[in-house]
C-alpha cells in the first residue's frame, strides 16, 4: 500500500500525541479515523488532522473500510474487546500498554492471535526504541563488557494523578521496568520482591512511595528497581548494566556514561534539551508503520511481551500486598503455542 490509513482508538494523552506524530512526524502513514467516548474530544483532535473523521464507535472504527492498522489508546479495561475486533478482521495494531488489565486475559489475546498464525499485535514498551536503551542493548549483545549480572533501575516521576494507588505504582510504572529488564537481559523474571521503605510524607494518603523492587531471572541474575512516583522534583529514569568486564549506565541526559576495563570511562553529552522519550515514540511508530507496510506487523515488543509483563506485575502486586517474595505464574511459550 502506497499510504498505511490509521485509525486511532482514545485521544488522551497517549492517543492525541501519537495522532500528531503520525500526521506530523511518520512517513508512508496518515489518521483517517478519529475515536473517543468523549465524541467532542475525537471531534477536537479531528478537527487538527486533514482528511480524518470521527466514528463514534470503536468497533466500527476499526472495521471502517479506510482503516488499514489501528493505534489502541484507549484505557486498559475496554482492550480485551477491541483487540480480539482488531485480530477476527486481521488489521495490526498498536496497544498501548498494558495488553490487557489481567493475566488471563492476557494470556487468551496471545493463543487467539497465535491461532490465526501471523502476529497482528504490537505493545507499546516505547523504551526500546529509545536512542539510549537501543544503544545498551547493543553493547550487552555485543559482549564488549561480557556477562550482565546484575541491573540498576531508577524510576522517578515528580508527581501522578489523583487517584494513583499503591498497586498501580506495580502495573503503571514498574511495569516498564519489567519490559526493559526482559529486553535487555533477553530472559524471563521468575520471581518478584516489593520492599516497602518509609512513605513519602507528601505523597497521597495510603499511597506507598517509594518501593523497591527486586527481580530474580531465570539465570539467577538480579535486577533492583527504585519506583518514587511522587518526588516533586523531576522525571527521572536511569538504568545501569553491571557485567563481567565493565559496567554501563543510561538516563543521565549525558548519553550513555561507560566504564570499562581499561580505566577509561565517559559519554557524549547530549545536543540539547528534549523530552526523555519523545524520540522513542516517534521511533516506535515508524517503525510499526515500516513493518506493517512491510507485512511483518510488528517490530518490537508482541503480545508475549504484554503478557510477560501482566504476569510479572501480577506477582509485584502479592508481593506488595504480602510483603514476601512471590515466584511469577507464567505459562511456556511452549503451551502457549499448544
Amino acid at each position: 500500500m502506497s499510504e498505511l490509513r490509521i485509525a486511532v482508538l482514545g485521544v488522551g494523552l497517549m492517543g492525541a500525541g501519537h495522532a500528531r506524530r503520525i500526521t506530523k512526524q511518520i512517513s508512508g502513514a496518515r489518521v483517517t479515523v478519529i475515536n473517543d467516548y468523549l465524541v467532542e474530544k475525537a471531534e477536537e483532535v479531528a478537527a487538527t488532522i486533514p482528511g480524518s473523521r470521527v466514528v463514534a464507535d470503536p468497533l466500527d472504527a476499526i472495521a471502517a473500510d479506510d482503516v488499514d492498522a489501528v493505534v489502541l489508546a484507549t484505557p486498559g479495561t475496554t482492550h480485551e474487546k477491541l483487540l480480539l475486533a482488531c485480530l477476527e478482521l486481521g488489521k495490526p495494531v498498536l496497544c498501548e500498554k498494558p495488553l490487557t488489565t489481567d493475566v488471563d486475559t492476557s494470556f487468551e489475546i496471545v493463543k487467539r492471535e497465535e491461532d490465526l498464525g501471523r502476529k497482528l499485535i504490537q505493545v507499546g514498551f516505547m523504551r526500546r526504541f529509545d536512542p539510549e536503551y537501543v544503544q545498551l542493548k547493543a553493547l550487552i549483545d555485543s559482549g564488549a563488557i561480557g556477562l550482565p549480572l546484575i541491573v540498576h533501575c531508577a524510576h522517578r516521576n515528580p508527581v501522578v494523578p489523583p487517584g494513583f494507588d499503591s498497586a498501580m505504582i506495580v502495573r503503571d510504572s514498574l511495569v516498564h521496568e519489567v519490559d526493559v529488564a526482559r529486553f535487555l537481559l533477553d530472559e524471563e523474571i521468575v520471581a518478584v520482591t516489593i520492599l516497602k521503605p518509609t512513605p513519602n510524607s507528601h505523597a497521597g494518603a495510603g499511597l506507598q512511595d517509594p518501593q523497591l523492587a527486586l527481580f530474580e531471572t531465570a539465570s539467577g541474575r538480579l535486577v533492583d528497581v527504585e519506583v518514587f512516583v511522587t518526588t516533586g522534583v523531576a522525571y527521572e529514569v536511569r538504568t545501569e548494566v553491571v557485567a563481567e568486564r565493565g559496567s554501563a549506565m543510561i538516563g543521565l541526559d549525558v548519553g550513555m556514561v561507560r566504564k570499562s576495563t581499561s580505566g577509561a570511562w565517559g559519554g557524549q553529552i547530549a545536543p540539547g534539551f528534549k523530552q526523555r522519550f519523545a524520540q522513542a515514540f516517534t521511533n516506535e511508530l515508524q517503525s510499526w508503520v515500516d513493518a506493517v507496510q512491510a507485512g511483518t506487523n510488528v517490530d518490537g515488543p508482541d503480545a508475549w511481551d504484554g503478557y510477560a509483563a501482566a504476569a510479572v506485575c501480577a506477582a509485584g502486586v502479592r508481593s506488595l500486598e504480602s510483603g514476601v517474595r512471590v515466584e511469577v505464574e507464567m505459562a511456556s511459550k511452549v503451551s502457549a503455542s499448544r
